[in-house]
């Protein structure tokens, strides 16, 4: 088992203990797999909480990838680079403190991948403010768009409805993810 698995077992058991709003290991398979069908470069992450997703990404990379995520709360930005750099990827990983429709303005594209995983209500917001940082091809991934659906109706509805993107709904339990290419 990799340093990364080991820490993302020892996040997993963390949540029995206290609930912990992480991407789990069953939708983390699949944003895996994204990243690894997509071999991105260049990622932002909205929401990094204590750095599990950021650490799913970032064992996917190769030497020249890298990861910019984005966490409002100083503490959880703390712990997620602690959990990130004992996963063994912290040279990969940059972690911008701030609101992200504050700090995601002042970023310079392209983006190859975007995972979403932060205030459901501002997932389109994030997606318009990144939107010019993307190119054919890009992808946007978003958490939680089974069981917040109703929050997040205008990027739903958007991403389903524009031209500018072929989305899809994967469905993992009761909640699951919307995986977006950029056209």
């Amino acid at each position: 088992m990799s340093k990364a698995e080991r820490v993302l077992k020892e996040i997993e058991k963390m949540t029995e203990r206290r609930f912990l709003p992480i991407v789990g290991p069953e939708k983390g398979e699949i944003l895996a797999r994204v990243v690894r069908e997509t071999r991105p470069k260049r990622v932002l992450e909205v929401g990094t909480l204590i750095g599990y997703s950021g650490i799913i990404i970032g064992k996917e990379f190769d030497k020249e990838a890298h990861l910019i995520t984005i966490e409002i709360h100083p503490d959880e930005a703390k712990k997620a680079e602690e959990n990130i750099k004992r996963a063994g990827i912290h040279s990969k990983v940059e972690i911008l403190i701030g609101d992200a429709l504050e700090v995601i303005p002042k970023l310079k594209g392209p983006f190859d991948l975007v995972f979403i995983d932060a205030e459901k209500t501002e997932y389109f917001q994030y997606l318009k403010l990144v939107e010019d940082k993307l190119h054919i091809g890009s992808v946007v991934v978003a958490d939680n768009v089974g069981i917040f659906a109703d929050q997040m109706k205008d990027y739903l509805e958007y991403l389903r409805s524009s031209s500018m993107y072929s989305s899809r709904y994967v469905e993992v339990g009761d909640d699951g993810l919307e995986i977006s290419v950029r056209l």
